[in-house]
């Protein structure tokens, strides 16, 4: 097949739905098919690789310096797929770069399919538009419903999606590299660089540095483990806006800022517990990634967590509804001990070991094929 997926996140940019894309691109390219990537001029130079990658203008998205989103330009995209015809459009984001290609390819015949990765609307709350939600859960309903199918990541997105008038969604779950992410990376050296004494607890919160991440109450949970588990030490790996307001309140928490590859997997591995609190996300690949590097988890009940821990196994499952309760579990599991810590973190390499790359990519080639035997939308 001739694919042309269209994002408006892609490496170099470090967040989890590009992580997914670059992942799914590489492995379809490697089953033979040609993948073209439509996206925002990145900041940082485009490497070559088996992908091929299509440019064109974008901004920064406010708040988010590092990020940008695509101008709403379907007739550069109508000019691409003219020359290059591809066999189906797979549009991985729902802002004015996938909505040019929405349109566009409709214009032009072509199957279209989606992948909901961001569940926009439930971010609006931490930013002052609340009273837009509806609106934009409206517009997310419209957009997805003009594609042939939608990918939710997990069982649970699917039906909360279909119950709220989403058509034709099927999952596509989330694979985790559990040869980079593995407890082998484990460094004394590193551990010593954060002040962790031997045998001492390190808890870890991998992601971006920003209000819907629910960090107040990893601030909350944060400063109730240290007060509790003498010789403990909490470190952050990401950037965000919070960051600089963070540092400031927080001296004694170790922030490692953004990490990449080897470098990040060495800092999952060489803690002991992960601290997950968000409520937004629609799968979590941090999760998959920490299981996969040993590691203990805290976290709601719910996305990659609800399908990856069992509760009192891997880790500690919290429930949505109970939000006072995530410090308490994350106190309770630290007391209990480095070495059932430990034990629960070889648990979770187990789990995350049986959730390769492999399988992810076939499902999405037989969905875009599927869809290319379809007529148009």
């Amino acid at each position: 097949m001739k694919v042309s997926l269209v994002t408006e996140t892609y490496p170099p940019e470090v967040n989890g739905v590009a992580r997914t894309l670059d992942r799914l691109c590489r492995g379809l390219a490697a089953r033979g098919h040609e993948v073209r990537v439509v996206r925002p001029r990145p900041l940082e130079p485009v490497g070559d690789g088996p992908v091929r990658q299509i440019v064109v203008p974008g901004a920064p998205l406010p708040g988010y310096g590092r990020l940008r989103f695509g101008w709403y330009c379907p007739w550069r995209l109508a000019e691409f797929w003219r020359a290059e015809p591809p066999d189906v459009v797979h549009v991985a984001t729902e802002g004015p770069l996938g909505l040019a290609a929405l349109r566009s390819a409709g214009r032009l015949g072509l199957p279209v399919t989606s992948t909901f990765h961001t569940d926009f609307d439930q971010y609006f709350r931490f930013y002052g538009f609340g009273a837009l939600r509806r609106a934009a859960r409206s517009y997310l309903r419209w957009f997805h419903n003009r594609t042939a199918c939608t990918l939710a990541p997990t069982a649970a997105q699917s039906e909360t999606l279909a119950s709220a008038g989403f058509r034709r969604v099927a999952v596509l779950s989330r694979g985790v590299d559990a040869e980079l992410f593995h407890p082998g990376r484990r460094s004394e050296e590193l551990r010593r660089s954060w002040d962790a004494a031997e045998g001492s607890l390190v808890a870890l919160y991998v992601g971006r540095l920003a209000a819907e991440k629910n960090l107040s109450l990893l601030e909350h949970a944060a400063r109730t483990l240290l007060g509790r588990v003498p010789g403990a030490r909490m470190v952050l790996v990401g950037d965000g806006p919070e960051d600089g307001r963070l540092r400031r309140d927080h001296p004694d928490f170790v922030f490692c800022g953004e990490r990449r590859g080897e470098d990040l997997a060495t800092c999952y591995a060489s803690a002991d517990l992960f601290l997950f609190p968000s409520l937004t996300e629609t799968f979590g690949n941090v999760v998959a990634e920490a299981m996969a590097s040993g590691l203990a988890v805290v976290a709601f009940d719910r996305a990659a967590a609800a399908e990856l821990i069992e509760d009192a196994v891997q880790g500690a499952l919290v429930r949505p509804e109970e939000p006072a309760a995530f410090p308490r579990r994350a106190v309770e599991l630290a007391l209990e001990g480095s070495a059932r810590v430990r034990a629960m973190g070889r648990l979770a390499r187990g789990a995350a070991e049986a959730h390769g790359w492999d399988a992810v990519v076939g499902r999405w080639e037989a969905c875009l094929e599927e869809a290319r035997e379809r007529p148009a939308m």
